[in-house]
């Protein structure tokens, strides 16, 4: 994906209140080899931007000045309750240095498996998004995973998918080096349990009439 941004000369609070208002939004460019820059970026523009999977996720083109550059997206601030970007960060990349990133992961296949079509199971996704490391390069814009295998009673571990070439999970300290990324819920069974026996002396009781 690509954008366009501005360099900015005016920093400070004032400054940046008087950007929003005219429709613009501060932001800071840093990284690699050269000076943190400023810029800010067409309010309307951004916002739908960031509804967009892909520019959280992927090496997206910034267009400053005329000269473009690769960047990360790597902060966000929005305003409390109003539908406002405050302010935005983002990182240059170097393309011969290894990413750390958060990839979205996209789940497809469950209503075949057997597990939803002849069990019966609901399948719960435990983890959206993965974080990774790579080369810009072999940067995914997502991770798709087929859930059409899945059985009754086993669930989805991290080693059962297949990364794409030159991705590796990144598990942190401490962490289950092989967590659980969907459950397979058993359906819940109801069984009716049958009314009580009314008491016989209430049986007999009803059973007679008024002498």
């Amino acid at each position: 994906m690509n954008f366009v941004a501005f360099e900015r000369a005016k920093q400070g609070t004032g400054a940046s209140r008087r950007l929003r208002n005219s429709g613009k939004t501060p932001g800071i460019v840093y990284g690699g080899t050269a000076e943190p820059q400023l810029i800010e970026v067409d309010h309307n523009a951004l916002w739908h931007a960031l509804k967009k999977e892909a520019f959280h996720s992927s090496v997206l083109d910034m267009e400053v000045a005329g000269t473009t550059s690769k960047v990360l997206l790597r902060d966000v601030q929005y305003h409390p309750y109003k539908q406002l970007v405050l302010h935005i960060d983002f990182q240059r990349v170097d393309e011969k240095t290894k990413l750390h990133m958060k990839v979205p992961l996209h789940y497809s296949g469950a209503d075949e498996s057997n597990a939803v079509k002849v069990d019966k199971c609901m399948v719960n996704p435990i983890v959206n998004e993965l974080d990774v490391t790579c080369m810009p390069s072999d940067l995914p814009e997502f991770i798709a995973v087929d859930l059409s295998k899945l059985e009754k009673g086993a669930s989805l571990h991290l080693k059962d998918i297949k990364l794409p070439k030159g991705v590796t999970a990144k598990i942190r300290g401490g962490q289950n080096n092989n967590p659980v990324l969907v459950s397979v819920v058993p359906p819940v069974v109801v069984v009716e349990t049958p009314a009580e026996a009314a008491p016989a002396a209430d049986a007999k009781g009803k059973g007679k009439g008024k002498k």
